[in-house]
């Protein structure tokens, strides 16, 4: 069992956000809690997974209110905002699918926390992260409170700065026979939707406290760059974020104003710096064009998603730099190409959800058809779908990483994006191998590394 701390559960005690030990402890050597086999698990949900769907509740916030950077920072938050400003520059981690669901895979997760807490303390400080923001599927398998600890607190319990997430489907889904008040969602939102910074039970021992973002969607504000992150809910696949017009009932539709209400501000506001879309479910995952043999990945891409979002932000008049998602786990960058008021935008679409938990396949081979796995820049514009709201001209997979974890280093200032993905374990890549992109943010458009 995690060890018991010696705190009232839930309270505040420092008045003040706490996010690491203050000093290096070691790895833990295996997990506190025994997890059972998924077999059984997964054997008792059956489709259940597939049409299964959460409700949840509306942001504490109003849909064009956000949540600040400084604010996650609490009291030491204006000093935190200063430095990024002198600095001229703000850098911030990004992970998916960080948790391991059995022993087997547990040094993956820490292999990956300690290096982006390496990256941290080994940073100085105008070239430090401010932040980490989780993809999802922050505990496998499916979000048991008592599971927190060895998942998310132990591993990254010397990480000096705050962690926001938004929940993915093992985050979400909600097992049968759950006891009321267990849902998943309700223990995500004890540890990163908080009112105050406390220590919660799953945390043990540790000091972390509890994140306090508004909500399960929500926009963080931060010099240089906003994140919208919107909660695609419980189900293996599709990504949803709405009802879908009645389709998905007990889906409630709030996310749909709050995008249209976001983007209103970007637009009203003329901001000038990054902005990016997060959710847990890619809008694009790899599978290869019909006959030519094999077959996609574990996780399939999630176009009527995308089409909501291209609607509103073609209504609006804004469209996001850049992408980011996790669920499928493996590293995948797309190039999409589109033609948005009048201009040509490139939108990377990238996927990080193998900062832990597994690393799967980006072909499968299919009835006696050997996989053919893709070369980096391959078009693949059929992944777009038919009803395609956005007036795309190319979509290209541009790079992907199907067999070693990794994690993403992100870097905005006031002209320029850059995402990179750093491998963790397995052969290590030549620098030139590491795959970076950069977008120029008064153009949207790439530019070289």
């Amino acid at each position: 069992m995690p060890r018991k701390s010696n705190v009232k559960m839930d309270q505040p005690i420092f008045h003040e956000p706490v996010f690491n030990e203050g000093d290096t402890k070691a790895d833990p050597t295996g997990f506190q809690v025994k997890h059972p086999s998924d077999t059984a698990l997964y054997k008792s949900i059956g489709d259940l997974s597939k049409k299964d769907v959460v409700g949840f509740d509306k942001s504490r916030i109003a849909h064009d209110e956000m949540f600040s950077l400084e604010t996650a920072y609490g009291p030491n938050g204006p000093n935190v905002g200063k430095k990024l400003k002198r600095a001229g520059k703000i850098i911030f981690h990004a992970i998916g699918d960080s948790g391991a669901s059995q022993s087997g895979k547990y040094p993956h997760e820490l292999t990956v926390a300690d290096q982006v807490t390496a990256d941290s303390h080994q940073s100085n400080e105008a070239n430090r992260a401010a932040f980490l923001f989780h993809l999802g599927d922050v505990v496998y398998n499916f979000g048991e409170s008592q599971y927190y600890y060895d998942q998310f607190y132990d591993p990254y319990r010397n990480y000096p700065a705050p962690i926001l997430a938004i929940p993915g489907n093992h985050d979400s889904f909600v097992v049968p026979e759950t006891p009321k008040g267990q849902e998943p969602l309700t223990t995500f939102q004890r540890n990163f939707c908080s009112s105050s910074p406390v220590i919660t039970k799953e945390a043990g021992s540790l000091h972390r406290t509890a994140m306090t973002q508004p909500g399960v969607y929500f926009t963080l504000d931060a010099p240089y760059v906003r994140i919208i992150a919107l909660f695609s809910n419980a189900l293996e696949n599709p990504g949803v974020i709405s009802s879908q017009g009645g389709k998905w009932k007990g889906v409630p539709d709030y996310q749909l104003d709050f995008l249209a209400a976001q983007l209103n501000k970007i637009r009203q506001d003329k901001f000038p710096g990054a902005v990016l879309l997060a959710t847990h479910h890619p809008p694009f995952t790899y599978a290869p064009k019909r006959g030519s043999g094999g077959a996609g990945g574990n996780h399939s891409s999630s176009s009527e998603m995308l089409g909501e979002i291209d609607t509103i932000c073609q209504k609006v008049g804004v469209y996001p730099h850049a992408f980011l998602s996790g669920h499928a786990h493996n590293y995948q960058r797309y190039t999409r190409i589109i033609n948005f008021a009048g201009k040509d935008y490139d939108v990377p679409f990238i996927v990080c959800g193998d900062s832990g938990h597994n690393v799967n396949s980006l072909v499968r081979a299919k009835k006696g058809q050997t996989a053919q796995e893709p070369h980096s820049g391959t078009p693949v514009d059929y992944l777009e779908s038919k009803k395609a709201v956005a007036k795309t001209k190319q979509l290209i997979l541009e790079k992907y990483n199907d067999t070693t974890y990794g994690y993403l280093r992100i870097t905005v200032d006031d002209k320029h994006l850059k995402v990179v993905f750093h491998q963790v374990g397995g052969a290590k890549l030549a620098q030139s191998d590491q795959d970076t992109v950069t977008v120029e943010l008064a153009s949207h458009t790439m530019v070289a590394n």
